[in-house]
């Protein structure tokens, strides 16, 4: 199982937008620039990391984007979501999806659902504000 290129894209132009929390707006451009993506790819993710109410956009004076929530409300899973759908590692996990030839006999298709909610928890478990941290340094809950 591999993300895809966008999804990977997605969670590096998250990251980078955490990492202006509290500071001064980024555009998209910046936000090419920063993480270098072409400024195309940070477009189209801008436009699906805000429709999936992840990222929200000011506009006017000192306007831009900016997290649509906490850093530490958002995780691993709600970003691969926003680009990919639903997590789902089989296609017949997905609804209105019957174009398996097995589908009629198949004895693990009931099993598929508990196996992308495990997927789906391993993600919502890892916050933005985990990814966004330098590699290396410790976590909060670890230096008390």
């Amino acid at each position: 199982m591999r993300l895809s290129s966008m999804a990977d894209y997605a969670v590096v132009a998250m990251c980078a937008a955490a990492r202006h929390c509290g500071q001064a707006r980024i555009n998209a451009p910046r936000l090419a620039e920063e993480t270098g993506l072409p400024l195309p790819t940070v477009q189209k993710l801008v436009s699906k990391l805000s429709a999936a109410g992840l990222l929200k956009s000011v506009r006017g004076l000192g306007g831009g984007l900016k997290l649509a929530r906490p850093a530490a409300a958002i995780t691993l899973a709600d970003i691969v979501e926003a680009v990919e759908g639903p997590i789902a590692l089989a296609t017949c996990s997905t609804h209105g999806r019957s174009d398996c030839t097995l589908e009629s006999a198949c004895s693990v298709r009931p099993h598929w659902p508990v196996v992308d909610a495990t997927l789906r928890g391993a993600l919502a478990g890892i916050s933005l504000v985990q990814l966004s941290r330098p590699a290396g340094s410790p976590s909060p809950e670890l230096t008390s």
